[in-house]
């Protein structure tokens, strides 16, 4: 993930090289835990020179596409894939949330899971695709083999995916903030997913572009105030029971990010929306690790037959979970960099995309 400080000034070199205005740019993040790190979060600090080359390499991809632009026809349809994903966060036998660690006393999700995956398609003459997205709604982690540089298994699925078919591939991740591939290896996630893309390819049908509409705001919110005592208790407690022999370097991590971000408590910062509509199919563009059940309030709620969500677009303000799940407790609710969203962000950010998606509906 990236930090709108980063990102802005990606949308505007694109601005002024191509003349697309900042509103119709989304720049989605992979989230991958095998590259260099683009941000300050746990023990990591963002790799400067890695984090300008990504930034220099979204201007070339769009520069390079700009100038191949040609007249095409999109083609959709909607798949699903049940198995590679799941609500990783568990109810434990004490009561707590799974993070990481044990977890043969789990006794039930917490949430839901998302399987839907659409595919949309662009395809040229003589029906020859130019370019493939697909979504799906569970963290990207996962390499082939090992500690190496790798985008994961979305991302592989994309790179094999490219010389078959002859077009350019992209993922968009879901809202995935509450869901993992807990039982698989990445080679086996990848070759699922790749199985239903290619299925859902089949079966897409060319689909009228009457409209194609662009929204991007600003949205303000707070980071939270927090009780720096039973913060410290929700990790240690955990960490202790369940990380073995690392327990008390990981507690550490978390107590280095509440002091660094305790300066900061109640104070207002501000990110992007985004809402991108395709015909009748529209894509939604929030800058978080976004709780699963916010996906699915969105679609439910879109005016729109089909709506999709990109988690992690335009800027990165760390997991955004629902009500509940602060009440439940767990890492992605534990105060740090990675988590400091006052409660509500994530019911407001839905109640804000809805009035977007209902406003380019009109």
């Amino acid at each position: 993930m990236m930090t709108r400080d980063q990102l802005d000034p990606v949308a505007r070199q694109i601005d002024q090289a191509c003349g697309i205005p900042a509103s119709g740019v989304m720049i989605h993040c992979t989230h991958t835990h095998h590259a260099p790190s683009t941000m300050r979060v746990h023990g990591y600090d963002r790799d400067e020179v890695f984090s300008k080359r990504v930034q220099e390499g979204i201007v070339k991809a769009v520069k390079a596409a700009n100038v191949d632009l040609a007249d095409a026809t999109f083609h959709f349809a909607e798949g699903e894939e049940k198995t590679v994903g799941q609500n990783s966060r568990l109810m434990l036998s004490d009561g707590k949330i799974y993070w990481s660690g044990t977890r043969d006393d789990a006794v039930r999700p917490t949430g839901p899971f998302d399987p839907e995956l659409p595919v949309l398609a662009f395809r040229g003459p003589g029906n020859q695709l130019k370019a493939l997205l697909f979504n799906h709604s569970t963290h990207t982690i996962g390499a082939l083999t090992g500690n190496v540089r790798s985008p994961a298994f979305y991302g592989m699925v994309a790179q094999e995916l490219e010389p078959e078919l002859g077009g350019t591939v992209v993922f968009l991740e879901g809202a995935s903030g509450s869901t993992h591939r807990l039982n698989l290896s990445g080679a086996e996630a990848a070759e699922r997913i790749k199985k239903a893309v290619l299925g859902t390819l089949g079966r897409a049908e060319p689909r009228k572009v009457d409209r194609l509409v662009a929204v991007k705001r600003p949205f303000t919110f707070k980071v939270r105030t927090f009780d720096e005592a039973a913060e410290d208790r929700a990790v240690s407690d955990y960490c202790s029971k369940r990380m073995g022999r690392h327990a008390q370097s990981i507690i550490d991590v978390f107590r280095q990010m509440r002091s660094e971000l305790a300066p900061h408590q109640g104070e207002e910062r501000t990110t992007w929306l985004q809402a991108i509509l395709i015909g009748d199919v529209a894509i939604v563009g929030v800058p978080a690790e976004f709780f699963t059940k916010f996906g699915i309030d969105i679609k439910r709620r879109s005016p729109f037959p089909h709506t999709y969500v990109a988690e992690l677009s335009n800027d990165w303000i760390g997991y955004t979970p629902d009500l509940e799940a602060h009440k439940l407790g767990g890492y992605q609710v534990w105060t740090g960099l990675h988590s400091y969203g006052e409660p509500g962000t994530g019911e407001r950010i839905v109640d804000e995309v809805v009035g977007m998606l209902e406003e380019i509906g009109r």
